[in-house]
């Protein structure tokens, strides 16, 4: 297939430029002005709007195998594929488990089938997914797995996270961490803040996060791994994984978009607010934006985490964890941090789009000539309320409901065909 994309603005690393892209059998063939259309079976007007890699989000809960009443892989990368993003790594708290190459063949059988843009899941690295006990057998899974991780789960014991972390040194594979001691948990549910104090109801401490980063940077650098942590939402989070990359710990980390826009302050007595880790303080806020500021902050994820509406209708207390972020990660982001001057677009796309490639080793990433088509066209003009009713995924909590933001994605091509279109 040919398709032609004219007068984009063009993302090419660190700015863009006004060109025609021309596309042929899912390749870049040619970047440049006035390009023919002669041939080309789809043209795309892209005037005024941007031509950026597609986005990657590398922390998504797509729920199937075995629950597909909150999500299918079919919904979710419709919904992942109508907001720009090209490739998604699902998280193994599945059923079955991809703790063995059977169970994950479970999981790759229906992506192969229902997925419409690039799926990459993750393996377990305990069996059953348990944050302890035996580990699984990390060489038969490394060539069908992005990465391990038990997210969802802490690795409860040092010397378990250690044998991981030896393993994956030596195949060169990465381990994605959920962070959370279990006996630092006292059955809290939300940030042990102010809100919680005021409202009686049981915190979740910081330390239960920043404790596990600590000693996980630590087997880090002993063992030489390749070591990602998930959505970190505290200060000292912030701080632990920036003395350890001074120090040159190969730590790398993300966090979502509730924790970079929201604090506990902004907590509301409904279940489209909770999620774990928890929204913490305002101190801890500022924290994480010093961290994206200054690359402490790696990756923007967004723990895209669908439940049913009754799951997510017990309030605080009562309802399951997790929040939707992949339809309005973007442009959340773009209208809190780019239009407010506090980031560059540039560096927003690279978190997004870029980096995430980088770590985890996936194609793409640039556009250029004879790289993959892996593409998203972006409106940044377009005003849009937020609204649950009209997301493409099952889920519907989201804290950002009704929030009015701006810049929609109106074009979405991935391995050179149009997987969404608005344009």
């Amino acid at each position: 297939m040919t398709m032609l994309l004219k007068d984009a603005l063009v993302f090419s690393g660190d700015c863009f430029f006004k060109n025609d892209v021309l596309i042929k059998d899912g390749i870049i063939d040619s970047i440049g002005n006035d390009i023919s259309a002669d041939g080309a079976i789809s043209v795309f007007d892209c005037k005024g709007k941007y031509l950026i890699p597609g986005f990657v989000d590398v922390h998504v809960h797509l729920r199937e195998p075995g629950f597909s009443y909150k999500e299918t892989i079919k919904t979710g990368t419709l919904a992942a594929a109508s907001a720009g993003y090209t490739a998604v790594c699902p998280m193994p708290n599945v059923n079955p488990v991809p703790d063995s190459p059977e169970g994950l063949k479970v999981q790759t059988d229906i992506i192969e089938r229902d997925a419409v843009i690039k799926v990459y899941p993750f393996a377990s690295i305990t069996k059953g997914r348990t944050g302890g006990g035996e580990l699984v057998d990390f060489e038969a899974l490394k060539d069908k797995a992005v990465g391990f991780s038990d997210d969802g789960c802490g690795v409860q014991k040092e010397e378990d996270m250690e044998r991981a972390m030896e393993k994956c040194a030596a195949l060169g594979k990465i381990i994605s961490a959920h962070c959370e001691v279990n006996s630092l948990l006292n059955g809290g549910y939300i940030h042990d803040g102010e809100y919680a104090k005021a409202h009686g109801h049981k915190g979740i401490c910081s330390e239960s996060e920043w404790a596990q980063i600590e000693r996980d940077c630590k087997l880090a650098e002993k063992t030489g791994c390749q070591y990602h942590v998930c959505h970190i939402s505290t200060k000292e989070s912030v701080d632990i994984i920036r003395k350890a990359k001074a120090r040159g710990v190969k730590v790398t980390c993300e966090t979502g978009p509730h924790y970079l826009t929201l604090c506990d302050k902004d907590l509301q007595e409904d279940g489209r607010f909770k999620m774990n880790p928890p929204l913490r303080s305002e101190d801890d806020k500022k924290a994480l934006l010093n961290g994206v500021l200054d690359g402490t902050v790696d990756v923007i994820a967004t723990d895209h985490a669908p439940h049913s509406a009754e799951e997510k209708s017990k309030g605080l207390k009562g309802s399951a964890m997790g929040v939707v972020g992949l339809e309005t990660a973007f442009s959340v982001l773009y209208t809190k941090l780019v239009k407010t001057g506090f980031i560059s677009l540039e560096k927003l796309i690279n978190m997004m789009s870029v980096k995430p490639r980088e770590i985890f080793s996936l194609e793409g990433g640039k556009i250029e000539k004879g790289a993959v088509a892996d593409l998203a066209l972006l409106d940044l003009d377009k005003k849009w309320r937020v609204n649950p009713d009209e997301f493409k995924s099952m889920g519907r909590a989201t804290p950002f409901k009704d929030w009015e933001v701006y810049a929609k994605n109106v074009l979405t091509i991935c391995k050179g065909e149009v997987v969404y279109e608005a344009i």
